[in-house]
């Protein structure tokens, strides 16, 4: 199930009013950036403002506001170095599963279980499509194995976004000496599961149109060699490091912090960053800079005084928001589901306006009963949650559109599932159905477009901003690398702060 079994315990409140950094959003890379500068002997407050929390509540269910597949910690290897210093590598190791089989294809007329084993991977793809199935097979390899060939480049640790003339300069010297970067995606022909398996990209990624070889190639190829799930998904993810930050002296504010974890503004002196106010409080919490891991729309909302932080508002409206993932969860009975269907699917769907859409099965999670008490996982009981990505402009049009939508994706699961629908206990829609949840959290997964340059074709918003004090850690940083993208932001982060506040790394000596 997408949803975290174990309850982040917080704190009673901070425990002081003045730290060096205070980081703010719930995107993973400031809960990563906040870990990392606590491990670094920083005095670290992480306010997760418009956290989502283990999934949302609905008729006794706890159920994932969308899909989330990771790739492998080893695709990743400063990610990778990042959680061996905070002392995590082996639990995320565990945390992540492959999928079984680790991605299915289904198409009109084909189905396709692309296994880990070679041999029944091949058996099925040749028996399906034939000649076709080779060169499929083929590409596939070829993908799956592409990212190692820019993973030099990235264990360079390159300033991206470039921040200035030296930085540009010494990018540009870093990008020649690794002329693997634009090479060509190998997944690129045009046969329609070659194009349905290039359908997975969106949902691993943050960019609405990638056009750059890298853009297209690496996260997917991460992905593809070996699609996996984390246990409790990206939440699950986000509250290991924030229960690390905790455990290494930083303070958190969260969903269940008595003090409360909603910012109503951020404080200025002149154009620098001085602290935040929570809403409903008096208190304001300051600090020598700020990291913002939350989108740049929700980052404004925060900034009152417009008239002196102009540069800054400019800055963030470089980032639109283009896509949104639309996500239907039916709660069914396990025996109802079809035979063969795996843990991750990707749907041919031929409907034009919706794309493919990803299918995957968790296992069902009631919600906390009264006095705190925990949800339980519902033996026998599955969470088939499917997602699609539609046009952002679909949140002006109303419920009833909306509505639509959902039943256009219903309609497609009944196509994949005709005798499930009949047993399903449950249909339900984040966007429809989250009720009394804030609008920064219906966003589980966007893809953005900018007006700002981007640099190899993945790169969003700089980390630096014209509020000095201020660094960018979300995912609009990175959009193009997906997770990796967000995380290398709050690794990026990290180091921005030591060298802003000047203080000594106990790890260096």
């Amino acid at each position: 199930m997408a949803t975290s079994s174990a309850k982040l315990k917080l704190p009673s409140g901070p425990s002081r009013h003045v730290y060096d950094v205070i980081v703010l959003g719930s995107q993973l890379g400031g809960a990563l950036a906040a870990a990392l500068l606590a491990k670094r002997n920083h005095r670290v407050l992480l306010v997760e403002h418009d956290g989502m929390g283990p999934g949302y509540e609905h008729e006794g269910y706890v159920l994932p506001y969308a899909p989330f597949v990771a790739p492998p910690l080893k695709t990743m290897p400063v990610v990778e170095e990042a959680l061996t210093e905070l002392g995590l590598t082996a639990t995320v190791q565990r945390s992540l599963r492959p999928h079984a089989p680790e991605l299915q294809l289904l198409l009109p007329k084909n189905r396709m279980d692309l296994h880990a084993d070679a041999a029944r991977r091949k058996a099925e793809a040749t028996r399906e499509l034939g000649e076709e199935g080779e060169a499929l097979l083929g590409a596939l390899a070829g993908a799956a194995a592409q990212h190692e060939s820019t993973d030099a480049f990235f264990k360079e640790v390159p300033a991206l976004p470039p921040d200035g003339f030296f930085e540009k300069w010494g990018l540009n010297k870093l990008i020649k000496a690794h002329p693997g970067l634009d090479a060509p995606p190998r997944l690129a022909g045009d046969s329609p599961a070659q194009k349905l398996v290039r359908g997975l990209l969106p949902f691993v990624s943050h960019l609405e149109t990638p056009e750059s070889p890298l853009a297209r190639s690496r996260t997917l190829s991460q992905v593809l060699s070996s699609p996996s799930t984390f246990n409790g998904g990206r939440e699950g993810m986000r509250e290991l490091l924030t229960r690390r930050v905790m455990e290494l002296g930083g303070d958190v504010l969260g969903r269940d912090s008595p003090a409360g974890f909603i910012v109503e503004e951020l404080t200025f002196d002149g154009s620098k960053f001085a602290g935040m106010k929570l809403l409903r409080s008096d208190t304001v919490y300051r600090a020598a800079c700020l990291v913002a891991a939350t989108d740049a729309g929700a980052l404004r909302r925060l900034v009152t005084d417009k008239k002196h932080n102009r540069g800054l508002l400019e800055h963030l409206d470089q980032s639109s928001t283009k896509s949104l993932l639309f996500t239907v969860n039916w709660v069914v009975p396990e025996a109802a589901l079809p035979r063969g269907l795996g843990e991750l699917a990707l749907v041919d769907t031929g409907d034009q306006e919706l794309g493919p859409l990803l299918v995957q099965v968790h296992q069902a999670r009631t919600a906390p009963g009264p006095g705190g008490k925990e949800g339980k996982e519902v033996e026998g009981l599955r969470v088939v949650c499917v997602g699609a990505f539609v046009p952002a402009s679909y949140r002006d049009l109303g419920e009833e559109h909306l509505q639509g939508v959902a039943n256009r994706i219903d309609e497609h699961l009944d196509a994949l599932m005709p005798f499930t629908a009949q047993h399903r206990l449950l249909r339900s829609a984040p966007y429809l159905d989250a009720g009394g949840v804030r609008g920064s959290r219906l966003m589980p997964h966007p893809l953005y477009s900018f007006e700002s340059e981007a640099f190899l074709g993945v790169t969003g918003l700089s980390q630096r901003t014209p509020a000095k004090n201020i660094l960018l850690a979300g995912r609009e940083v990175l959009p193009g690398l997906g997770l990796e993208g967000e995380l290398l932001a709050g690794i990026r982060s990290a180091r921005m702060v030591q060298d802003m506040l000047k203080k000594k790394d106990p790890l260096k000596g």
